[in-house]
């Protein structure tokens, strides 16, 4: 028997409705990590390879559109930037801002949509 009979998280995947290679590349892009090596412009799956063995990014084509809000999303911490710069740098990449809810002290979330609609927020990091 196995020692961890327990399944494994092995990706988590996004459903596009666009070109997966160009949403996988925004999120390659602002996660920093690169696309594998067998994927190119036109597959109908890309992943975006994690380190550490981490669940890689997998992004695959489907004829229906994202209809209501992401029941899960990725809450993520900037590192050496604020989150203000976070948001910025995100929304260079095509991103855009859904709701500011930044609080007076400092405390709070951008929450944020990729290219393709799906949710994420930027938190607080060490920067602010």
């Amino acid at each position: 028997m196995h020692p961890n009979p327990n399944p494994t998280i092995r990706h988590i995947t996004f459903d596009c409705t666009g070109e997966p290679y160009e949403l996988a590349r925004f999120w390659a892009e602002f996660l920093g990590h690169p696309i594998s090596d067998i994927d190119k412009p036109g597959d109908d799956e890309v992943l975006v390879e994690l380190p550490d063995g981490a669940p890689g990014l997998l992004f695959v084509r489907v004829e229906e559109a994202k209809a209501t809000k992401n029941r899960l999303h990725f809450d993520l911490g900037p590192t050496g930037r604020t989150r203000a710069e976070e948001v910025e740098r995100a929304v260079s990449l095509g991103a855009h801002v859904l709701t500011d809810r930044t609080l007076p002290n400092g405390r709070g979330w951008v929450v944020m949509a990729d290219p393709e609609g799906n949710e994420f927020c930027i938190e607080r990091g060490e920067l602010g």
